[in-house]
Order: C-alpha cells, then sequence, then structure tokens
C-alpha cells in the first residue's frame, strides 16, 4: 500500500477519522541536499540554522518509501555552477532521483556555453531545468532586465525548465517574464510562498491568479507549511491556497514537492507530504495522479509523458 492512513492519533492535525490511502506512485518534484562540511551555506542561518548538518540520498530514501514515493527532483540550493555539477553528479549514482534542477550566471553572455558544460559532465543527461533564487534580489524587478531575459532565452533554446523562486513581491516580473517569453516552460516554486501565518493572503492570491492564466507556467504545491506557523499550523491552514492552485491551474500544471529538508523545521517529512495528499483526495484517480507525478514527468520532460500530452497543460 503506498501512502499511509491518518487516523484518530493525529486528529489534531487532520481531522478526527480522516484516512487516506493512495495506490498511484509518485514524484516528489521539490528537494535538496547540502552538506555544510563541504561548503558554506549562507542562508543556513536564522531560523534555518537547526539544518547546519549534512543531508544526502541516505537520508532521504527512506522517507521516500515509507510515502511510496518512486522518484525525485533534486533542486540547486546555491548560485554556483560547481554545486549544480556535484549534484549532477550524486544524481548520476542516485536511481531515485529522475532529474535536477540546476544553475547557471543568467546575466552572463555565455548561458548557452555554461548549459552545455553541464550536459557534457558527469550526470548531465539529469539536467531538467534550472533556477535562481529571485526573491533574494533586492530588485524585485531582476527577472525583467535585458540581460536577464537574454539567458531566459537561452535556457528555452536548451529546451529545459526554468523554477520561478519568489514572494508576491516579485510575481509581477515573473508574470511578465511568463508573458514575454512563451516558449519557456516556467515551473512556480511553492505556490511563490503564500504568506500564511499572516492570514493575508489577498494580495499573493490575486497574483497567483493572474499568473495561472499563462499557460506555460505550471506550481509546485510544496513548501507550505513553511509559511503557516511552524509550531501549531494545520491542515485547514494549507486548505485555501490548495484549492485556489488547484482552482486556477488545474491538475495538469501542478505537482507535488516536499522542500525537504527545510520542511522538517515545521514537522517531519510525511507532515509535509500526506496533508498535500488529503487536500486533493477528493479529484478523481486520474487528477490526482497528474499531480502526484504525471505534471512533473511531463513538464521536466522526464521521458514517462503519455501521448498526446502537451508541455503546459490546460486549464481545468
Amino acid at each position: 500500500m503506498l501512502g499511509r492512513a491518518i487516523g484518530d492519533s493525529e486528529e489534531s492535525r487532520w481531522g478526527k477519522g480522516t484516512c487516506l490511502v493512495l495506490t498511484l506512485p509518485t514524484i516528489d518534484a521539490h528537494h535538496y541536499f547540502w552538506d555544510p562540511g563541504r561548503r558554506e551555506y549562507p542562508w543556513l542561518s536564522g531560523d534555518l540554522a537547526d539544518l547546519q548538518r549534512a543531508f544526502g540520498p541516505d537520508d532521504l530514501q527512506p522517507e521516500l518509501e515509507s510515502e511510496g514515493i518512486t522518484g525525485s527532483i533534486l533542486i540547486q540550493t546555491l548560485p554556483s555552477l560547481e554545486e549544480t555539477r556535484e549534484l549532477l553528479a550524486v544524481a548520476q549514482d542516485t536511481p531515485f532521483i529522475l532529474g535536477v534542477v540546476g544553475w547557471v550566471d543568467l546575466s552572463a553572455p555565455d548561458v548557452a556555453a555554461a548549459i552545455t558544460g553541464l550536459r557534457d559532465g558527469p550526470g548531465g543527461e539529469r539536467l531538467v531545468g534550472l533556477r535562481h533564487r529571485v526573491h533574494d534580489e533586492v530588485d524585485a524587478d531582476w527577472l525583467v532586465r535585458d540581460d536577464v531575459r537574454r539567458g531566459l532565452a537561452a535556457v528555452a533554446a536548451a529546451g529545459l525548465a526554468f523554477d520561478l523562486t519568489v514572494r508576491t513581491r516579485e510575481l509581477p516580473a515573473a508574470i511578465a517574464t511568463a508573458r514575454a517569453l512563451p516558449g519557456l516552460r516556467f515551473v512556480l516554486d511553492h505556490l511563490a510562498r503564500p504568506p500564511i501565518a499572516s492570514g493575508d493572503l489577498t494580495t499573493w492570491g490575486r497574483a497567483l491568479l493572474a499568473m495561472a492564466e499563462l499557460p506555460n507556467v505550471s506550481a509546485k504545491v510544496s513548501g507550505l507549511v513553511i509559511e503557516a506557523d511552524r509550531r501549531t499550523w494545520s491542515i485547514d491552514d494549507l486548505r485555501h491556497p490548495v484549492e485556489l492552485a488547484v482552482d486556477a491551474f488545474g491538475p495538469r500544471r501542478l505537482m507535488l514537492g516536499s522542500d525537504w529538508p527545510v520542511c522538517l523545521l515545521a514537522g517531519s517529512y510525511s507532515d509535509a507530504i500526506a496533508p498535500l495528499r488529503y487536500l486533493v483526495a477528493e479529484l478523481p484517480a486520474h487528477e490526482q495522479a497528474e499531480i502526484h507525478g504525471g505534471t512533473a514527468a511531463r513538464v521536466y520532460r522526464l521521458g514517462r509523458v503519455p501521448a498526446g500530452a502537451d508541455d503546459a497543460g490546460r486549464h481545468r
């Protein structure tokens, strides 16, 4: 049996008597590996300081198996070609890693050459996308810079997807960029981090709906427990963002992700995955299958795309 039962022992989070059983294989479309013993991670500070230890394949594999997850997408953490090369090499030796979303300097004049260099190295065939931590940039309009747009055009020409790592502040620039580059497959990480803990999702929700109008944008239902109150969150805190995303994007443009090991700040790996599965459990089985793995396979071109499927999907 894939998945797990959620019963009365967890009613404080899931609701009395809830039971969830899944029989569909899934892809965790968003997780990380890192090792502070090998390099510095400046962002692993403050409220992330508790994660200052190594996380790798041997740590994640039991979690995937416990949830019946058969594959994953490994995501970069640093603006470093060296880190991306290492992640690709790890992916080459780790069967459950189906793809890597890496990093190149989008503002550099040689983006195409950098992509070629990554593909020519060990594990290069596992490169399925690129991303940049846009929400860390001082300039909210970083994505609309001419040099960045040229870099993104090179990403599109290489046939890769681009993960949008943005918050509400950067969503207008992300929308303009996705509209300007209709041939590039964009993936919105963590639903653009809805400010769940604040209790005010109005501005975020309006921007998300505008983003969902663009057919070349898919989104990851991931990282939500981190945006809620990490000590007291419940499934009801996640319900509105998930339901809005399903209505706006439709299952064929949504994918499931854990945000592991960052999610451990708010609970276990299962705590990050199980509520998302529960919140889409009333959808038809074929639509659940899209969120659980079909969308990730199609958008990241993992070689498991059903015949006749298109890259961007369609609105529900």
